[in-house]
């Protein structure tokens, strides 16, 4: 089966700095070596490899290269020690000489395209949760004078709370800032929250 290859490939690894010429023709051709049926993209204005879904992927800089794939993660936790060490060592590369030798290179490709075969998918990180915004003094105060919108305010959601505390402080005048500190108290001496107009009717 001939190479897969994709012309805007040659034209990226053409204008590549002359020091990443060489580096990205030898990533390319041990992929193409290991995985004869991978096929060739762009992505992100770099060259991307396909085999069944997105594969790996080369960039060029002004001072290194870097080599990865989109299964990072599981491909680590698969691989050997010294075989992760070497993948890591892929995110930056200076010079040729920094390339692992070809064998070391295919055996994780392979490894990659296992992950691929089993229709292993990225892991989504988690966004760490929001900090909660601090209570400006003024609402603290004014829910010291009201004993239910306090009770309210002391029991919610910390969603519920952040709206209403970012309701306040963003405020963009004194004046405006006070009404809404008045409406808040009055709100939640009721049990609302900051959206309960919205809210569907039980």
């Amino acid at each position: 089966m001939p190479p897969r290859k994709d012309p805007r490939v040659d034209a990226y690894i053409a204008k590549a700095p002359a020091y990443a010429k060489p580096i990205l023709t030898r990533l390319r051709k041990v992929v193409h070596t290991a995985l004869p049926e991978i096929a060739e993209d762009t992505k992100w204005s770099s060259p991307h490899f396909d085999y069944k879904g997105i594969f790996c992927s080369m960039s060029a800089f002004k001072q290194h290269c870097m080599f990865g794939f989109w299964l990072h993660r599981p491909l680590l936790a698969s691989l050997t020690a010294a075989d992760a060490a070497t993948l890591t060592g892929l995110r930056r590369i200076a010079s040729v000489e920094d390339l692992p030798d070809d064998k070391t290179l295919t055996r994780i490709i392979k490894a990659g395209a296992k992950l691929n075969d089993a229709g292993v998918k990225p892991a989504r990180e988690k966004a760490p949760p929001k900090p909660m915004p601090k209570a400006p003094p003024a609402l603290i105060a004014a829910l010291k004078k009201n004993a239910s919108a306090s009770a309210t305010f002391a029991g919610a959601s910390p969603s519920f709370k952040r709206e209403y505390i970012n309701w306040i402080v963003e405020a963009k005048s004194a004046d405006t800032r006070q009404r809404r500190l008045e409406t808040a108290v009055e709100w939640m001496a009721d049990g609302k929250g900051r959206n309960w107009k919205y809210e569907p009717k039980k």
